[in-house]
């Protein structure tokens, strides 16, 4: 780490006590269940966190690329699962400071302590972003997931453009889904319906063309079809 970047631990002091402070015992026994009982949880509900994070970063900031890095990575170490809701957070207030080499590091954060929650949280915030400011990348990168043996990779290479609705790429949502439409898995079935869904609000006549097209599996059909009147 360079001399003048800043330390983890010692950056993420002041929201580690507004975490401590605001821990909820009763709500975390019930956050972790909703979550399988897979991570520990403060007991932090979403918008109390919002406030929290929203006020450490006013006074906090990242100064370059290489300690946004770090930070991020130390807090998807750390147990409590609003470490990482906060670190999406952050890394996203952080825009201006990704690099081409960013994707390095979501992709750790995709496929390190992964489920849904995590996964479609950068989905939503951090590719669509990342994307837009370099295409370039887009399907490189996404074609390399989209063939992975990783689920959640799979996953965030169907649903990355559920937000881009007339500029999808249809040829590529096409493509990542029939490479997938035949998988037994709950969240690939789901991200096929869910991703058609989005674009539906958009060109619902192509995702009923295209669900007509091929086999895809109830839940996918049943999502994918579930806005769509015509």
């Amino acid at each position: 780490m360079k001399s003048d970047s800043i330390e983890p631990s010692v950056y993420l002091n002041p929201l580690q006590l507004a975490f401590k402070k605001a821990a909820n015992k009763q709500n975390a026994i019930g956050m972790k269940a909703y979550m399988l009982n897979q991570f520990e949880f403060y007991g932090i509900k979403t918008p109390e966190r919002d406030a929290i994070v929203i006020s450490f970063l006013k006074t906090n900031r990242i100064p370059d690329e290489e300690s946004l890095s770090s930070v991020i990575k130390w807090m998807w170490e750390q147990n409590e699962r609003e470490w990482q809701y906060a670190a999406i957070d952050i890394f996203k207030s952080h825009q201006l400071l990704w690099k081409l080499k960013s994707i390095q590091l979501i992709q750790y954060c995709l496929t390190h302590k992964s489920w849904w929650d995590t996964v479609d949280g950068i989905g939503s915030d951090w590719l669509p972003k990342y994307f837009l400011i370099f295409p370039e990348k887009q399907i490189p990168i996404t074609q390399k997931w989209n063939r992975s043996t990783n689920m959640w990779l799979q996953r965030s290479s169907i649903l990355f453009q559920r937000s881009y609705k007339k500029k999808t790429n249809t040829q590529l949502l096409a493509e990542y889904i029939q490479q997938h439409q035949s998988s037994k898995a709950f969240f690939i079935q789901k991200a096929i319906g869910w991703a058609l869904r989005e674009y539906s609000k958009t060109h619902p006549e192509w995702v009923k063309s295209f669900v007509e097209s091929q086999n895809l599996a109830p839940l996918s059909k049943r999502e994918a079809l579930k806005k769509i009147t015509i």
